[in-house]
């Protein structure tokens, strides 16, 4: 039969993490990518699973030219597993080879076995022969015969019709695990740092755990009709039809990070092996993650890292499945509100008039912050969704400067003779308001508590971590500490709103679809395991958040400040009453003017026609008195004193 175990795995390899898991600057940039993994891998399983429901629509018919399994369900049968450094196995009467036979099973019970839910365990260790431990393959070998029948073909119990067999390679080749980082100042790696010109030792990994499905499914398959990669595992005999029971050798629950690399140091590897069986609908799902790299490449994605997969394992297997599902729900609702929150942000400034209340120093960190991610992120080869979305917030960060500062190109006196020089100056709304003293003193105040901290964090990372260089050195400390200490660079506009009592001048829509994408932050900082840091990170964007909702509620409504359009309550108020009394007056004096209709003619009265007029077009022209704040009303043409009056009156209550 076919290596049907060795064809699912063609794609697999021993994963090596890249991060340094004592550098949690490192591990903090993969945070972004877990969110966009666990929707990627959600819906490639669904598109997957999709095309297999179809082919088995497809695939399923009439009784005629349709194939069965040739294992019944409740077949009694055993299994005996076989370990060499062949791949293709034959030698079935080596003692040595038989690693561990099971009798008396039952295929497709969940029933049966030790603990009676189809389970069989067993665990030994193996001696690591010479060849294994240089870079030597070691293959797993399963066959599964009905009661009565034998796996080795040169035995006269043997029968084709009544075996399985499966075959996996244990051993994985993947380039040596290498960092590109040391001590800086003593040049010590816990590992060897290769040149750049030197290629990359490939080596063999071991992972212990090895679980053993058997699929327990009886669907009638039409050869030819089924869809990949579900092809690869069925196999039909050409004589009868139907098809061999499958036998998928399992390793998807193995992390990355677990894998070992075999040498000198290795001269026993456990093993521990599980048989089970399997549902379809679970086996699609193994099979859909084996597809995953051939359906991202035709999809455009970049592959996941080992991290990343590590990370979406470890969800499932630790989060609630309800929890989960709120999550995959709630992580499309982040990035809308991230999509909102740098629309409003936009829209803030963009109608700004007055600076007053509004910390500009703020404004400058939030640029040198943006550029200190954008360069870290790239430093650590992060996703490139991820960099955009960066390199788009600092974009926003600078668009912001000419708004808060003048900024002129002096082409007289020009620097070195050849480039104009560019001159910056605070706007007058800013200089001219006491927001420039607190926003100077609250930064005095900042400078004494962060550049010690800073110092601080430097010179620790610096004794205590690895880095790839100076550069790399610099950006880390730097980012390290906007995540450990960045709420401090959030306490002046604090302040600013203490000294003048009022937090009018804030974008609150803004920063509401901030904090609800740092409540959703918390949800996956808590649900997904994440780095300490990132978690101490989202819990100090809720505090400051949560300050300034007290600020908002001890600091009432200020009808003397100005809002973000520069326009105060008081500004308003006097807007109102003035459009009040320019129509009162226009209504009285048309009062006044209508007396003198009543003297006229009272022929060219009647030859007049009487035009009625609704009170819904009266308030509709008093409204618009009231939005022009100015200009003239015409006296109505209704000849009616009563009518008049009521018109007046209406005015005067508006």
């Amino acid at each position: 039969m076919a290596d049907n175990g060795q064809v699912a795995v063609a794609g697999d390899a021993a994963a090596v993490p890249a991060g340094d898991p004592a550098n949690p600057e490192q591990q903090q940039q993969q945070q972004p990518s877990i969110i966009r993994t666990i929707l990627t891998q959600l819906f490639i399983m669904y598109l997957i699973n999709s095309f297999f429901r179809s082919g088995k629509n497809a695939s399923t018919g009439p009784d005629g030219g349709v194939g069965r399994n040739l294992f019944p369900l409740n077949q009694s049968m055993e299994m005996a597993v076989y370990l060499n450094e062949q791949a293709n196995f034959t030698e079935f009467k080596c003692e040595s080879c038989l690693l561990w036979k099971v009798e008396e099973m039952v295929f497709g019970s969940y029933t049966h076995g030790p603990t009676e839910d189809g389970k069989y365990k067993f665990s030994t260790e193996i001696e690591a022969s010479e060849a294994i431990l240089n870079n030597g393959s070691l293959y797993l070998h399963v066959f599964i015969t009905k009661t009565g029948n034998s796996p080795d073909p040169s035995s006269n119990s043997y029968n084709h019709l009544s075996t399985a067999n499966a075959s996996k390679l244990l051993t994985k080749y993947k380039p040596q695990r290498v960092k590109k980082t040391a001590n800086l100042l003593t040049g010590d790696a816990e590992q060897s740092i290769p040149k750049d010109d030197e290629p990359r030792k490939i080596i063999s990994y071991w992972h212990p755990n090895i679980t053993i499905n058997a699929l327990a499914d009886h669907t009638h398959w039409q050869k030819g009709s089924i869809p990949p990669p579900m092809d690869q595992f069925i196999h039909f005999d050409n004589a009868t039809g139907d098809y061999h029971p499958v036998v998928y050798v399992n390793e998807y629950w193995n992390m990355a990070k677990d894998y070992m690399p075999i040498n000198e140091t290795t001269p026993k590897l456990q093993l521990n092996l599980d048989f089970t069986p399997i549902s379809i609908f679970y086996w699609q799902m193994y099979l859909s993650q084996s597809a995953k790299p051939q359906w991202m490449q035709w999809m455009g994605e970049q592959q996941s890292t080992d991290e990343e997969q590590d990370s979406f394992k470890e969800t499932l297997l630790e989060t609630n499945p309800y929890l989960l599902g709120m999550t995959v729900v709630i992580s499309l609702l982040h990035t809308v509100f991230e999509f909102l929150a740098f629309k409003n942000d936009v829209q803030f400034w963009r109608s700004r008039k007055s600076l007053e209340g509004l910390s500009v120093r703020t404004v400058f960190m939030g640029v040198v912050q943006s550029v200190i991610v954008v360069l870290y992120v790239i430093d650590n080869d992060t996703n490139t969704m991820v960099i955009i979305s960066c390199v788009v917030g600092l974009l926003i960060e600078m668009w912001k400067l000419p708004k808060v500062l003048n900024i002129s190109v002096d082409r007289e006196n020009r620097v070195f003779g050849v480039l104009p020089r560019i001159t910056f100056g605070y706007k007058d709304t800013y200089v001219e308001s006491p927001t420039k003293k607190y926003d100077d003193l609250a930064f005095r105040y900042l400078s004494w508590v962060a550049f010690p901290l800073l110092f601080g964090y430097g010179v620790y990372s610096l004794l205590y971590h690895e880095h790839k260089g100076w550069y790399s050195f610099v950006l880390g400390i730097c980012y390290g500490f906007l995540l450990t200490f960045g709420f401090i660079m959030m306490t002046p506009q604090l302040f600013i709103n203490y000294k003048l009592k009022t937090v009018a001048h804030l974008p609150w829509r803004m920063m509401t679809y901030k904090a609800l994408n740092t409540f959703i932050d918390d949800i996956f900082a808590f649900v997904i395991k994440m780095p300490m840091m990132y978690r101490i990170g989202c819990l100090r964007d809720d505090v400051i958040f949560f300050i300034f909702l007290y600020q908002r509620y001890i600091y009432r409504v200020d009808h003397t400040r100005v809002n973000e359009f520069g326009v105060s309550g008081e500004d308003l108020d006097a807007a109102d009453a003035a459009a009040t009394a320019a129509v009162t007056a226009e209504g009285r004096a048309a009062i006044a003017d209508a007396p003198a209709a009543d003297n006229a003619d009272p022929e060219s009265q009647q030859e007049d026609s009487v035009v009625e007029v609704d009170e819904d077009e009266d308030e509709g022209a008093v409204a618009d008195l009231k939005d022009e704040s100015a200009g003239s009303i015409a006296a109505p043409r209704d000849g009616s004193v009563l009518r008049q009056r009521q018109i007046a009156d209406m005015v005067e209550a508006e």
